[in-house]
């Protein structure tokens, strides 16, 4: 039961912060707040409780649901998922801290939108059946463009328009390939189902029909990750969004792409993903080099730190799709690492735009002299997110680049580039706001971290020092269920190739 109570205890908040009064504004932050923690504190026995020794799903709740449609409530979480879920319910309190002053009007109609999102996101982690699945893929979206829509800056409505309509797009084909895989394995075997386990053991023969579902469900996952042609969406989502929205869109949203390339690409449609590798590769690599061309001539603080997300997670998908257990680990840890460096990247932005109401780059100047701790935890961040050894953002990118080495050097070598433009574009962002003479009245007079903010920025410091020192404590969990995907892939691609003569 523990991943129902999870999943579902920051919807039960929902309801009950529905039922307190508009004008108790302070015991609607308090219930939000609370509720998010103890989501996070139930969480935790996942981790201590967790088995990394076995590749198997874990925690597994299942009931029939629609028996008769073959649909059935079916949680579990692997290596895979673990640290995923972790990751969601531990920097949702966080985000909710940071908007304590940052969201002025309508907190309990925030508040609400906040934690049904926080459900929808840890349905798509934790669910075992497609039909599951994709309810909360869906359900998660329209919370998320209300967070943009509604708390946004000016041109909020645009950005949330175009985010629902691109992600929509790919649900839509996502959906077409799931009820066609859900009648092909019933023609096959005589039992509907849209049980992932059972249709991850089906032997799907290889051939045009297994690339069109690859496709289908890889361009939904494309969408939102996003891969580069599709990231046009994501510069406008995150400049729009308030702080809290940029935190979760980029600490968590996007790696249910990536997560959905893993949990249901790559065994799914073994023979399709192999076919398709190459053409992955490339977009992959083309988007690590594009963010990161495109954030060095960022003027936005905010813009520079949405496009080094296209460039951090094509280093994501190059893991995954590398097939090695050193990629897979790689790509999963670098999902985390993102979501904790990128995220306090937004989190630090938005304190500043609290503090001075502007993003651009050219306003600011000298706030060393004036707000030195805050200068100091931007700097610890801002190495984490370039890969500085000994923080968390160096033990993703070794492992996903060691992985590719392996499959494609000259790529792999290409793909470096984009850790040097990181370089670049970080911290001559970092010279320019926070060294030099300070030429700006305004900036002389900013208050330094209040102690909000430290309880914001602390937790998530700590994780970037302990993955970056003793990885293995967070790469550990991972390995069995990597090592059992791997297996997978290979022996159905056989299986499936053999199944192309198959009538």
């Amino acid at each position: 039961m523990i991943l129902t109570v999870v999943t579902f205890l920051p919807t039960l908040g929902a309801v009950l912060i529905a039922l307190i009064p508009r004008s108790r504004q302070e015991l609607v932050k308090g219930t939000s707040f609370a509720v998010t923690l103890v989501t996070f504190l139930v969480s935790v026995p996942l981790y201590t409780r967790f088995d990394p020794r076995t590749p198997a799903y874990q925690f597994v709740e299942q009931r029939a649901w629609m028996p008769s449609l073959g649909i059935s409530y079916h949680l579990g979480i692997d290596g895979i998922s673990l640290l995923l879920v972790l990751l969601t319910t531990f920097l949702m309190p966080l985000t909710l801290l940071s908007a304590w002053r940052a969201i002025e009007s309508r907190w309990k109609e925030f508040a609400v939108t906040m934690l049904l999102l926080e459900t929808g996101m840890l349905g798509v982690f934790v669910a075992l059946d497609l039909f599951l699945f994709y309810m909360f893929w869906e359900a998660m979206l329209i919370p998320m463009y209300l967070i943009i829509g509604i708390w946004g800056g000016g041109n909020r409505v645009y950005a949330a328009i175009k985010f629902i309509l691109y992600t929509l797009s790919g649900s839509v084909l996502m959906l077409v390939a799931i009820l066609a895989l859900y009648f092909r394995y019933g023609a096959a075997t005589g039992t509907y189902t849209f049980d992932l386990p059972a249709l991850a053991q089906y032997v799907l023969p290889a051939g045009r029909f297994q690339d069109l579902l690859f496709l289908a469900f890889a361009l939904a996952f494309a969408i939102k990750v996003p891969m580069f042609p599709f990231h046009t969406w994501l510069p406008d989502a995150h400049v729009e969004a308030p702080t809290a929205g940029s935190v979760i869109l980029a600490g968590v949203l996007l790696k249910m792409g990536t997560y959905g390339f893993l949990r249901f690409c790559l065994p799914l449609f073994p023979q399709a993903s192999l076919n398709f590798t190459p053409w992955i590769f490339a977009l992959a690599v083309i988007g690590i080099i594009y963010g990161a061309w495109v954030s060095t001539v960022q003027p936005d603080i905010k813009k520079l730190v949405a496009y080094s997300s296209v460039s951090h997670l094509g280093f994501v998908v190059l893991g995954l799709f590398t097939l090695t257990p050193q990629g897979i680990v790689g790509g999963i840890i670098q999902m985390v690492n993102h979501g904790l460096s990128t995220g306090a990247l937004f989190l630090v932005v938005g304190m500043l735009y609290e503090r001075r109401h502007t993003r651009l780059i050219a306003d600011f100047g000298g706030l060393w002299k004036t707000v030195p701790a805050l200068s100091a935890l931007f700097l610890i961040v801002a190495l984490s997110s370039l890969g500085l050894p000994g923080l968390n953002g160096f033990v993703g990118e070794f492992l996903v680049l060691l992985g590719a080495f392996q499959v494609n050097r000259t790529l792999a070598a290409l793909a470096t580039t984009g850790i040097i433009f990181a370089a670049v574009y970080l911290l001559w962002m970092y010279q320019r706001v926070f060294f030099g003479a300070i030429t700006q009245e305004a900036n002389r007079r900013l208050p330094d971290l209040s102690p909000r903010e430290w309880a914001v920025l602390l937790p998530i410091l700590f994780l970037i020092v302990w993955i970056g020192v003793y990885p293995v404590a967070f790469t550990g969990l991972t390995e069995a269920s990597t090592q059992a995907l791997i297996a997978q892939v290979q022996s159905k691609a056989a299986a499936t190739a053999a199944a192309r003569i198959v009538p």
